[in-house]
C-alpha cells in the first residue's frame, strides 16, 4: 500500500485546510485509514480514523473541528481542518491497514490510536498555524 499526502500549508489561527491522502495498492475491500500528527520530540498522535464501513473516530482534541472522509472509491482520504489552533501545528501523516480476516466489527478493529498498530504510512506533510 502506498500513501501520498498533500494539502499542507501555513495558515493563521481560526483558518481552515484540507489534507488529502492518495492511496494505492489495497488488495482487500475492508480496510482502515487514519490521520496522525507529530511534533518533534513527541510521540505520533492519532487524530482521526476512517473505517471502510463508513464509521469514523476522532481524538478529543479535534472533535468538532476536524472531519475525516474519503471519496467512496477508497482511493483518497481527506482531513478537513477547521478552526485551527497554533497547537494543531505538526507534521501530519496518513496511515492505513488492511483487514485480511473476518472481524466482528470493522469499526472496532480500526479504532487503534497507537501508531504501532498501523503498518503503512505516507511521508508526512507540514501544517503550521500561527497565532
Amino acid at each position: 500500500v502506498q500513501l501520498v499526502e498533500s494539502g499542507g500549508d501555513s495558515v493563521q489561527a481560526g483558518g481552515s485546510l484540507k489534507l488529502s491522502c492518495a492511496a494505492s495498492g489495497f488488495t482487500e475491500s475492508t480496510y482502515c485509514m487514519a490521520w496522525f500528527r507529530q511534533v518533534p520530540g513527541t510521540e505520533r498522535e492519532g487524530v482521526a480514523i476512517f473505517s471502510s464501513d463508513g464509521s469514523t473516530a476522532y481524538a478529543d482534541s479535534v472533535k468538532g473541528r476536524f472531519t475525516i472522509s474519503n471519496d467512496n472509491t477508497g482511493n483518497t482520504l481527506f482531513l478537513q481542518l477547521d478552526r485551527l489552533k497554533p497547537e494543531d501545528s505538526a507534521m501530519y501523516y496518513c496511515a492505513a491497514k488492511q483487514i485480511v480476516f473476518p472481524v466482528a466489527s470493522v469499526a472496532n478493529y480500526c479504532t487503534r490510536w497507537r501508531s504501532s498498530a498501523w503498518p503503512f504510512w505516507g511521508q508526512g506533510i507540514q501544517v503550521t498555524v500561527s497565532a
